[in-house]
Protein backbone atom coordinates (compact mmCIF):
# COMPACT_ATOMS: atom_id res chain seq x y z
CA UNK A 1 0.00 0.00 0.00
CA UNK A 2 1.30 3.38 -0.27
CA UNK A 3 2.07 6.14 1.90
CA UNK A 4 -0.03 9.29 0.98
CA UNK A 5 0.27 13.19 2.78
CA UNK A 6 -2.46 14.31 3.19
CA UNK A 7 -3.54 18.88 4.23
CA UNK A 8 -6.84 20.14 5.22
CA UNK A 9 -9.41 18.11 8.22
CA UNK A 10 -12.16 19.94 7.12
CA UNK A 11 -15.76 18.62 6.73
CA UNK A 12 -14.38 17.23 3.08
CA UNK A 13 -10.97 16.49 4.31
CA UNK A 14 -11.39 14.45 6.73
CA UNK A 15 -14.02 12.08 5.53
CA UNK A 16 -11.64 11.63 2.63
CA UNK A 17 -8.41 11.16 4.53
CA UNK A 18 -10.50 8.49 6.61
CA UNK A 19 -11.51 6.38 3.53
CA UNK A 20 -7.51 6.38 2.21
CA UNK A 21 -6.95 5.04 5.86
CA UNK A 22 -9.42 2.22 5.55
CA UNK A 23 -8.14 1.22 2.39
CA UNK A 24 -5.24 0.37 3.98
CA UNK A 25 -2.87 3.22 3.14
CA UNK A 26 -0.31 4.95 5.22
CA UNK A 27 -0.78 8.63 6.08
CA UNK A 28 1.06 11.82 7.27
CA UNK A 29 -1.48 14.32 8.34
CA UNK A 30 -1.04 17.89 8.90
CA UNK A 31 -4.21 20.71 9.44
CA UNK A 32 -4.19 24.19 10.98
CA UNK A 33 -6.24 22.94 13.86
CA UNK A 34 -4.45 19.78 15.21
CA UNK A 35 -7.31 18.70 17.01
CA UNK A 36 -9.36 18.19 13.82
CA UNK A 37 -6.77 15.28 13.04
CA UNK A 38 -8.33 13.36 16.13
CA UNK A 39 -10.50 10.70 14.39
CA UNK A 40 -7.41 10.23 12.04
CA UNK A 41 -4.56 9.70 14.56
CA UNK A 42 -6.92 7.43 16.12
CA UNK A 43 -7.42 5.64 12.82
CA UNK A 44 -3.47 5.25 12.55
CA UNK A 45 -2.42 7.91 10.57
CA UNK A 46 0.51 10.20 11.79
CA UNK A 47 0.35 13.82 12.48
CA UNK A 48 3.41 16.35 11.39
CA UNK A 49 4.20 20.05 12.00
CA UNK A 50 3.95 21.51 9.22
CA UNK A 51 2.77 20.96 5.23
CA UNK A 52 6.51 20.79 4.01
CA UNK A 53 6.79 17.74 6.61
CA UNK A 54 3.80 16.34 4.67
CA UNK A 55 5.72 16.30 1.44
CA UNK A 56 8.90 14.93 3.04
CA UNK A 57 7.22 12.26 4.35
CA UNK A 58 4.69 11.07 1.37
CA UNK A 59 5.17 10.31 -2.25
CA UNK A 60 2.18 12.01 -3.23
CA UNK A 61 0.41 14.79 -1.27
CA UNK A 62 -3.24 15.39 -1.60
CA UNK A 63 -4.88 18.77 0.02
CA UNK A 64 -8.50 20.25 0.44
CA UNK A 65 -8.74 23.73 1.79
CA UNK A 66 -11.37 25.96 2.00
CA UNK A 67 -10.45 28.56 -0.64
CA UNK A 68 -7.52 29.88 -3.31
CA UNK A 69 -6.11 31.94 0.10
CA UNK A 70 -5.70 28.80 1.98
CA UNK A 71 -4.36 26.92 -1.05
CA UNK A 72 -1.84 30.02 -1.48
CA UNK A 73 -0.51 29.96 1.87
CA UNK A 74 -0.28 26.09 2.54
CA UNK A 75 1.78 25.69 -0.67
CA UNK A 76 3.70 28.80 -0.78
CA UNK A 77 4.96 29.60 2.67
CA UNK A 78 8.00 29.06 4.40
CA UNK A 79 6.87 25.84 5.73
CA UNK A 80 4.90 25.20 3.17
CA UNK A 81 4.44 22.31 0.08
CA UNK A 82 6.70 24.28 -1.89
CA UNK A 83 9.94 24.27 0.08
CA UNK A 84 9.98 20.18 0.13
CA UNK A 85 8.72 19.18 -3.47
CA UNK A 86 10.94 17.60 -6.19
CA UNK A 87 11.71 15.04 -8.19
CA UNK A 88 9.91 11.71 -7.21
CA UNK A 89 7.27 14.10 -5.10
CA UNK A 90 3.46 14.55 -6.27
CA UNK A 91 0.71 17.16 -5.37
CA UNK A 92 -3.03 16.47 -5.78
CA UNK A 93 -5.06 19.67 -5.76
CA UNK A 94 -8.62 18.70 -4.53
CA UNK A 95 -10.09 21.98 -2.95
CA UNK A 96 -11.82 24.06 -5.50
CA UNK A 97 -9.70 27.28 -6.57
CA UNK A 98 -10.07 29.26 -9.62
CA UNK A 99 -8.02 27.98 -12.49
CA UNK A 100 -5.47 31.27 -11.86
CA UNK A 101 -4.75 29.84 -8.36
CA UNK A 102 -4.49 26.26 -9.35
CA UNK A 103 -1.95 27.09 -12.33
CA UNK A 104 0.08 29.24 -10.32
CA UNK A 105 0.69 26.36 -7.84
CA UNK A 106 1.22 24.09 -10.73
CA UNK A 107 3.17 25.73 -12.51
CA UNK A 108 5.55 26.03 -9.28
CA UNK A 109 5.25 22.45 -8.51
CA UNK A 110 6.10 21.36 -11.88
CA UNK A 111 9.08 23.93 -12.31
CA UNK A 112 10.82 21.87 -8.90
CA UNK A 113 10.66 18.36 -10.73
CA UNK A 114 7.59 16.97 -8.83
CA UNK A 115 4.20 16.11 -10.40
CA UNK A 116 0.87 17.73 -10.24
CA UNK A 117 -2.80 17.04 -10.51
CA UNK A 118 -6.04 19.58 -9.72
CA UNK A 119 -8.69 17.50 -9.13
CA UNK A 120 -11.60 19.38 -7.22
CA UNK A 121 -14.60 17.41 -6.60
CA UNK A 122 -18.35 17.43 -6.69
CA UNK A 123 -20.39 16.04 -3.78
CA UNK A 124 -20.64 17.07 -0.38
CA UNK A 125 -20.22 15.45 3.23
CA UNK A 126 -22.33 12.29 2.63
CA UNK A 127 -20.36 11.29 -0.57
CA UNK A 128 -17.06 12.03 0.93
CA UNK A 129 -17.67 9.79 3.57
CA UNK A 130 -19.21 7.02 1.25
CA UNK A 131 -16.24 7.38 -1.28
CA UNK A 132 -18.63 8.50 -3.78
CA UNK A 133 -17.49 11.52 -4.68
CA UNK A 134 -17.24 12.93 -8.65
CA UNK A 135 -12.92 14.11 -9.38
CA UNK A 136 -12.45 16.12 -12.00
CA UNK A 137 -8.49 16.03 -12.86
CA UNK A 138 -5.99 17.76 -14.95
CA UNK A 139 -2.52 18.41 -15.11
CA UNK A 140 0.09 15.43 -15.27
CA UNK A 141 -1.88 12.40 -17.19
CA UNK A 142 0.64 10.25 -15.79
CA UNK A 143 0.04 10.64 -12.09
CA UNK A 144 -3.69 10.59 -12.60
CA UNK A 145 -2.70 7.18 -14.45
CA UNK A 146 -0.63 6.01 -11.31
CA UNK A 147 -3.72 7.09 -8.98
CA UNK A 148 -6.50 5.89 -10.31
CA UNK A 149 -6.80 3.30 -7.30
CA UNK A 150 -6.80 6.28 -4.64
CA UNK A 151 -9.48 8.00 -6.97
CA UNK A 152 -11.38 4.68 -6.89
CA UNK A 153 -11.44 4.55 -3.28
CA UNK A 154 -12.38 8.76 -2.92
CA UNK A 155 -15.22 8.85 -5.56
CA UNK A 156 -17.18 7.21 -7.82
CA UNK A 157 -15.99 8.31 -10.97
CA UNK A 158 -13.21 10.25 -12.18
CA UNK A 159 -12.12 12.04 -15.53
CA UNK A 160 -8.99 13.97 -16.57
CA UNK A 161 -9.53 16.87 -18.50
CA UNK A 162 -5.80 17.59 -19.58
CA UNK A 163 -3.86 20.46 -18.90
CA UNK A 164 -4.20 22.73 -15.51
CA UNK A 165 -7.08 25.09 -15.00
CA UNK A 166 -9.25 22.95 -16.97
CA UNK A 167 -10.70 20.73 -14.11
CA UNK A 168 -10.89 24.41 -11.86
CA UNK A 169 -12.84 25.51 -14.60
CA UNK A 170 -15.37 22.70 -14.75
CA UNK A 171 -15.51 22.23 -10.91
CA UNK A 172 -17.06 26.23 -10.75
CA UNK A 173 -19.52 25.56 -13.82
CA UNK A 174 -20.25 22.69 -11.63
CA UNK A 175 -20.94 24.95 -8.75
CA UNK A 176 -22.27 27.57 -10.46
CA UNK A 177 -25.02 25.38 -11.68
CA UNK A 178 -25.60 24.09 -8.18
CA UNK A 179 -26.35 27.56 -6.90
CA UNK A 180 -28.38 28.68 -9.46
CA UNK A 181 -30.75 25.38 -8.94
CA UNK A 182 -30.83 25.88 -5.09
CA UNK A 183 -31.40 29.38 -5.08
CA UNK A 184 -34.95 28.84 -7.56
CA UNK A 185 -35.71 26.06 -5.43
CA UNK A 186 -35.63 27.85 -2.09
CA UNK A 187 -37.46 30.58 -3.62
CA UNK A 188 -40.56 28.41 -5.15
CA UNK A 189 -40.75 26.43 -1.93
CA UNK A 190 -41.25 30.01 -0.36
CA UNK A 191 -43.69 31.15 -2.69
CA UNK A 192 -45.75 27.89 -2.87
CA UNK A 193 -45.44 28.10 1.53
CA UNK A 194 -46.84 31.76 1.38
CA UNK A 195 -49.26 30.57 -0.94
CA UNK A 196 -50.71 27.75 1.63
CA UNK A 197 -49.28 25.07 0.03
CA UNK A 198 -47.59 21.89 1.65
CA UNK A 199 -44.13 21.57 0.72
CA UNK A 200 -43.97 18.01 0.70
CA UNK A 201 -46.59 17.83 -1.81
CA UNK A 202 -43.99 19.78 -4.02
CA UNK A 203 -40.76 17.89 -3.38
CA UNK A 204 -42.93 14.71 -3.92
CA UNK A 205 -44.12 16.40 -7.67
CA UNK A 206 -40.83 17.51 -8.24
CA UNK A 207 -39.20 14.02 -7.12
CA UNK A 208 -41.55 12.12 -9.78
CA UNK A 209 -41.45 13.97 -12.84
CA UNK A 210 -38.19 15.39 -14.91
CA UNK A 211 -37.42 17.44 -12.52
CA UNK A 212 -35.93 15.04 -10.01
CA UNK A 213 -32.64 15.64 -8.63
CA UNK A 214 -30.80 14.15 -5.97
CA UNK A 215 -29.89 17.91 -5.02
CA UNK A 216 -33.51 18.84 -4.42
CA UNK A 217 -34.26 15.84 -2.54
CA UNK A 218 -31.21 16.07 -0.31
CA UNK A 219 -32.10 20.07 0.22
CA UNK A 220 -35.49 19.95 0.66
CA UNK A 221 -34.84 17.32 3.63
CA UNK A 222 -33.00 19.64 5.36
CA UNK A 223 -35.07 22.54 4.92
CA UNK A 224 -38.73 21.08 5.66
CA UNK A 225 -36.82 19.50 8.88
CA UNK A 226 -35.09 22.95 9.72
CA UNK A 227 -32.11 21.31 9.78
CA UNK A 228 -28.61 23.85 9.00
CA UNK A 229 -25.91 21.41 9.97
CA UNK A 230 -23.72 22.29 7.20
CA UNK A 231 -22.86 19.36 4.96
CA UNK A 232 -21.67 22.17 2.17
CA UNK A 233 -21.42 25.43 3.77
CA UNK A 234 -23.44 28.26 2.18
CA UNK A 235 -19.95 30.24 2.30
CA UNK A 236 -18.39 28.01 0.18
CA UNK A 237 -21.12 28.21 -2.19
CA UNK A 238 -21.11 32.03 -2.23
CA UNK A 239 -17.24 31.83 -3.00
CA UNK A 240 -17.89 29.53 -6.02
CA UNK A 241 -20.46 31.82 -7.46
CA UNK A 242 -17.97 34.59 -7.08
CA UNK A 243 -15.36 32.57 -8.78
CA UNK A 244 -17.24 31.85 -11.44
CA UNK A 245 -18.21 34.93 -12.27
CA UNK A 246 -14.62 36.13 -12.33
CA UNK A 247 -14.18 33.52 -14.68
CA UNK A 248 -16.57 34.84 -16.76
CA UNK A 249 -15.21 37.93 -16.36
CA UNK A 250 -11.89 36.78 -17.86
CA UNK A 251 -13.18 34.93 -21.00
CA UNK A 252 -16.10 37.79 -21.16
CA UNK A 253 -19.08 35.81 -20.86
CA UNK A 254 -22.30 37.34 -19.63
CA UNK A 255 -23.27 35.98 -16.55
CA UNK A 256 -26.57 37.78 -15.07
CA UNK A 257 -28.68 34.74 -13.73
CA UNK A 258 -24.88 34.22 -11.45
CA UNK A 259 -24.66 36.83 -10.57
CA UNK A 260 -27.87 37.81 -9.14
CA UNK A 261 -27.82 34.70 -7.81
CA UNK A 262 -24.10 35.65 -6.12
CA UNK A 263 -26.23 38.15 -4.87
CA UNK A 264 -28.77 36.03 -2.83
CA UNK A 265 -26.04 34.26 -1.19
CA UNK A 266 -24.28 37.69 -0.08
CA UNK A 267 -27.72 38.50 1.24
CA UNK A 268 -27.37 35.57 3.38
CA UNK A 269 -24.60 36.49 5.18
CA UNK A 270 -26.52 39.67 6.82
CA UNK A 271 -28.51 36.99 8.61
CA UNK A 272 -25.59 35.40 9.90
CA UNK A 273 -26.21 32.40 7.99
CA UNK A 274 -22.53 31.54 6.05
CA UNK A 275 -21.26 28.64 7.94
CA UNK A 276 -24.57 26.98 8.03
CA UNK A 277 -25.48 24.08 5.04
CA UNK A 278 -25.91 26.31 1.55
CA UNK A 279 -30.04 24.91 2.09
CA UNK A 280 -29.85 27.69 5.03
CA UNK A 281 -30.47 30.17 1.93
CA UNK A 282 -34.45 29.55 2.46
CA UNK A 283 -34.12 30.85 5.42
CA UNK A 284 -32.65 34.20 4.35
CA UNK A 285 -35.72 34.40 1.78
CA UNK A 286 -38.30 33.01 4.96
CA UNK A 287 -38.52 36.60 7.03
CA UNK A 288 -40.41 34.20 9.77
CA UNK A 289 -36.92 32.08 9.74
CA UNK A 290 -34.47 34.46 11.13
CA UNK A 291 -33.63 37.98 11.54
CA UNK A 292 -30.64 40.52 9.77
CA UNK A 293 -27.50 40.14 12.39
CA UNK A 294 -25.97 43.09 10.94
Amino acid sequence: MAHYGFIGAGLMGLPMATNLLKAGHQLTVWNRSKEKCAPLLEAGATYVDTPLEVVVAAEVTFSMLADPQAALAICFSPSGVIQAVGPGKAYVEMSTIDPETSSKIGISIQARGALFLEAPVSGSVPQAEAGELVIMCAGDQELYVALEAALNVLGKKHLYLGEIGAASSMKLGVNQLMGSMLASFCEVLTLLEKAGLDAQDFLDIVGAGALAAPLFAAKGKKILTRDRTPQFPLKHQQKDLRLALQLGDTHHVSMPVAAAVNELYKRAYQYGLEDDDVSALFASLHSAECKPER
